[in-house]
């Protein structure tokens, strides 16, 4: 069974909470990714998705630039050790329900794990048990 640290992004992508809605929304748009969590100094205090943007900030304040990440992320950070398996993963964020676990070695968070790789995981597993041999063809869909 394939463990938490085989499927998770390394590079955990940082701001502090007094960062801005609108530059943690830029952000992420650049990098590519749906949550960045939060730190104060050395300390993790949440994490900012993509929903939280939408849901508490854009839908709640008409000024996204005065408004800080602090204002809307939620705390605290929820984890998972990277010797956990894929669906011990999946069952934390059901349980919690949450898109992403920091993923920890130790205590320290050494990467996330968000939804997408669980997919991504189930993905690749179901197409290895796929026959190369057996017929496959993808269905026809018509119009009337």
């Amino acid at each position: 069974m394939a463990t938490v640290s085989q499927i998770m992004t390394k590079k955990v992508k940082t701001v502090s909470p007094t960062t801005s809605v609108t530059s943690a929304a830029k952000t992420m748009r650049t990098a590519r990714v749906g949550s960045l969590f939060v730190k104060k100094g050395k300390q993790w205090v949440g994490i900012v998705t993509d929903t939280d943007i939408v849901r508490r900030g854009v839908a709640v304040s008409g000024n996204l630039s005065k408004l800080t990440v602090g204002k809307i992320m939620t705390p605290p950070v929820c984890t998972i050790e990277e010797n956990r398996t894929v669906d011990e993963a999946q069952d934390k964020m059901g349980d919690l329900g949450v898109r992403h676990l920091g993923v920890t070695r130790g205590g320290e968070i050494i990467g996330v794990v968000s939804v997408r790789d669980l997919l991504l995981h189930y993905k690749r597993y179901a197409q290895s048990k796929i026959s190369l041999s057996q017929e496959y063809s993808e269905p026809k869909i018509a119009q009337d």
